[in-house]
């Protein structure tokens, strides 16, 4: 599956944006998807994920009660609601996904390596 990010952009502290993957496959529902972001100079870091259904969701602490991730498999296309917005969520988000079936997705959601497919990234400035 090929995932295109899309979405990010200047927001200023406090405010909100939504950042949307679309996959390339009408088949969406064959794949857990994640969040991921990496600030300039730091490594990759878990930011959310939700299994094939949306019926589960996970949270870095750090976004926790803000962010809200979610998927319209008919449309093919997972989301990132970010709200209440802080500078230091400036990154580049990317979205990745893992097939259903892989059996990594349960026990480590939270890890890169749990993630075969990734998108091209989107980025997020948050001013002060």
């Amino acid at each position: 599956v090929q995932l295109q990010a899309f979405g990010g952009g200047l927001v200023q502290a406090g405010g909100s944006l939504r950042v949307s993957c679309a996959a390339s496959e009408s088949t969406l529902s064959s794949y857990h998807m994640a969040w991921f972001r990496q600030a300039p100079g730091k490594e990759r870091e878990f930011v959310a994920a939700i299994n094939w259904s949306g019926g589960l969701t996970y949270y870095a602490d750090s976004v926790k009660g803000r962010f809200t991730i979610s998927r319209d498999n008919v449309k093919n296309t997972a989301y990132l609601q970010m709200n209440t917005l802080k500078p230091e969520d400036t990154a580049v988000y990317y979205c990745a996904a893992d097939a259903k079936g892989g059996g990594s997705f349960y026990s480590t959601p939270r890890s890169v390596a749990t993630y075969d497919y990734w998108g091209q990234g989107t980025e997020l400035t948050v001013s002060s």
